[in-house]
Parts: C-alpha cells; structure tokens; sequence
C-alpha cells in the first residue's frame, strides 16, 4: 500500500486570527474554523482534556492544506518559533509564488522578515526563507520559466 496524498501539513499558533491573516495574504483561502474536543481527539494526540480551535487554508490549486491550531488546554510544552533551520524535528512549510519578490514585500507589510536575501538556484528559481507570524519559518520558491 502506498500513500494516496499528503492532506496537510499543521503548526500550532498563539494568535489564530493573525495567521489566518498572514497566509490568506500569501494566496492561501480559509475552508473552515472550528473547534476540536472530546474523547475522539484526545485518543488521536494522545492529550487528555484536549481544546483547541483549528482553522484549516487551502492552496489555490487545491491540492494542500495548512492546519493552523491554536491550543487552549492543555497548555502548549515547547517552543520552537525562532529555532533555525536545521533544528531538530523542526518544520518548515515552502511555497511556490508568481512573483518572489511582490509576496517578501507584501508579507513585510504584515510583519514578516527576510531570513537573508532572496538567491537564485540555477535558471530553476528565485528562493527565500522568511519568519512569518510568531515567528515560523517558510520557504518561497519561483519558479523560472
């Protein structure tokens, strides 16, 4: 048996609004917000007494989603929001924008930062990392035609 897809890839937030925000700016549609408890979810974490609200983004081609959860209990463990990149288990998301440097400038606006520089792989693509909201780390490729 092989995998059928991948169906999303999840970060956890402190401010759900604000990341909302941050990534339907990048292009990314909200499909829902909901809250998520009870014995189903505390049997899949494996976290007892689980609340937490979720707000699930698709990409314009529909084929990937961003999970982003907010957790009101229990209480968040760890902290990885300003680890670098090559950090443990850490989890980065890449894109792949029209215009790498239209998207840097509008994320600027809301808040985001430039890890270094936008560089040039080949005649392949434009790439960057930027910190997003609270912090997370993501990729923006171009691809040159």
């Amino acid at each position: 048996m092989t995998v059928k897809r991948m169906d999303n890839v999840g970060i956890v937030v402190e401010d759900l609004d604000a990341a909302i925000d941050f990534f339907t700016e990048l292009g990314l549609t909200l499909e829902g917000r909901a809250p998520i408890e009870g014995d189903w979810a505390d049997n899949v974490t494996g976290l007892r007494d689980m609340r937490v609200e979720i707000a699930m983004l698709r990409t314009p081609d529909g084929h990937s989603r961003l999970e982003l959860s907010r957790f009101l209990a229990p209480p968040v463990v760890a902290d990885h929001r300003s680890t670098p990149v090559n950090s443990l288990g850490y989890l980065r998301v890449m894109f792949t924008v029209e215009d790498i440097d239209d998207t840097v400038a509008r994320l600027i606006k809301r808040g985001a930062e430039l890890v270094d520089k936008v560089v040039q792989y080949e005649e392949m693509y434009r790439l960057c990392y930027i910190r997003g909201p609270e912090g997370i780390l993501i990729g923006l490729a171009e691809e040159l035609k």
